[in-house]
């Protein structure tokens, strides 16, 4: 009897088994594309960066005033900005081209990143001062992020969004991983006036290869005027059609709704300097607690082959988010700091898998010509919900002490984000488009 079909089918077993590994490999198809790369690496740069001064600036205004209350307010000092002008990026993305605006929006972000600096070179301990600059960069923020998120879909195939924002989501959180870590080195290394100076200009430095990146994409104009559609604006008319397109969207709404449940009910950032001082005695343990969920997500990520394949995404972002709740509810109540790290990381990777198909599904569902001004929204939400969070979380923490807000908001968020998925169901009904539907 011939070996060959033995052989055939053995080497058809070997290929199989390799697939499948390979299946839960992250997926780099879309680095193929060079416009993607060369946005994937100055984001990646510029985040890690940003780490730097995400833990300075709480760091700071704790040092200065000894009240989480007070490191919560940065929330709300973000969260207004956020508001006017993420909606106002968003619907500009519709209008002019994406590419300028990204450099004008990331050149505010930075101004106020070198503020940052100069006061901590003039010592000159206001807290006040810190609300405002991070007023400032959140203003920044809130129209680069919508631009930079409209333009991934014009730049990759339908069929590779959700790859790419995997990408995305998984190097920006491995800064967010270093980047704290690094910070929480020269805060343990210096005191905390001489460690917040170096993390902003650490900052400063690296978002130049971001500039660099952005200004060698191409030119990203709008799409041509549709026949019988209002002319998109920038203005509050071009806002307006943006936000009765959602209106209508039960599933858009649904997604942006866990979303807002999990950063407000269960985003813990605002207690980690009080948690870090007071259980661990302070130094490298705030880097460690800020780099724990990027961690995670990082791990999420590495392994994240298999969430492009996934076809009933709305209930894959539901258990995300649960399991989101649940892992920060428990981490809340570790004494241990590498069990509340560990807690804290399996919470990521649950957020990144969440973070991944909130995004794919609005840039699927949404059409080109109003793709900017929902991210704008996106972007409120998604960035508004954890400066709410951060607030709830500082101000319960003054009422009921640190560790009732911690976890109670993480089991609360888990159980709201269920009963609101199982009450509207059209969320766990979704699944995306094929690649001609999308064009089509």
């Amino acid at each position: 009897m011939s070996q060959e079909p033995v052989e055939a089918a053995e080497q058809a077993t070997e290929q199989t088994v390799r697939e499948e590994r390979r299946s839960w490999v992250i997926d780099l198809r879309p680095l193929r594309e060079v416009a993607y790369r060369r946005m994937w690496l100055g984001n990646g740069v510029s985040f890690f960066g940003f780490q730097f001064t995400s833990v300075a600036v709480p760091v700071e205004m704790y040092a200065i005033t000894h009240s989480s209350a007070w490191v919560g307010l940065l929330g709300i000092a973000g969260l207004v900005p956020l508001l006017i002008f993420g909606l106002w990026g968003g619907a500009a993305a519709d209008v002019v081209d994406r590419r300028k605006l990204l450099l004008a929006s990331s050149t505010l972000a930075w101004l106020s990143t070198v503020g940052l600096l100069v006061q901590a070179l003039l010592g000159v301990h206001s807290g006040v001062l810190l609300l405002v600059l991070t007023a400032v960069q959140s203003a920044g923020f809130a129209v680069s992020s919508p631009t930079r998120q409209a333009i991934i879909p014009r730049i990759v195939p339908a069929s590779l969004v959700p790859s790419a924002n995997t990408l995305n989501y998984t190097t920006t959180t491995a800064g967010g991983v270093l980047g704290p870590l690094a910070a929480g080195l020269i805060l343990g290394a210096w005191s905390t006036d001489t460690g917040v100076t170096i993390a902003y200009a650490v900052d400063a430095a690296l978002f130049t290869i971001s500039f660099w990146a952005t200004y060698r994409l191409p030119a990203i104009p709008p799409i041509e005027h549709v026949e019988g559609e209002d002319k998109p604006t920038a203005g509050l008319r071009g806002i307006a059609v943006g936000l009765r397109f959602l209106v209508t969207q039960p599933v858009l709404l649904l997604s942006f709704g866990v979303d807002i449940i999990a950063m407000v009910f269960a985003m813990p950032r605002a207690l980690f300097p009080e948690i870090a001082e007071d259980r661990f005695g302070g130094g490298s343990a705030v880097g460690w607690l800020f780099a724990a969920i990027a961690l995670g997500s990082v791990v999420g990520g590495l392994t994240s082959g298999w969430i492009g394949r996934v076809k009933r995404q709305g209930i894959a972002l539901v258990i995300a988010v649960a399991a989101w709740g649940v892992a920060i509810g428990f981490s809340g109540l570790a004494d241990s700091l590498w069990l509340m790290v560990l807690l804290l990381a399996v919470g990521g990777a649950a957020d990144l898998v969440s973070a991944v198909y909130r995004q794919s599904i609005l840039q699927v569902y949404a059409p080109d010509r109003l793709r900017g001004r929902l991210q704008g929204v996106f972007t409120v939400v998604v960035a508004g919900g954890p400066r709410l969070g951060d607030l709830r979380a500082g101000a319960t923490a003054d009422l009921t002490g640190p560790t009732a807000s911690w976890a109670g908001g993480g089991f609360v968020a888990a159980g709201l984000a269920v009963v609101l998925a199982m009450a509207f169901p059209a969320l766990l009904r979704y699944r995306p488009p094929s690649d001609a539907e999308a064009k089509g």
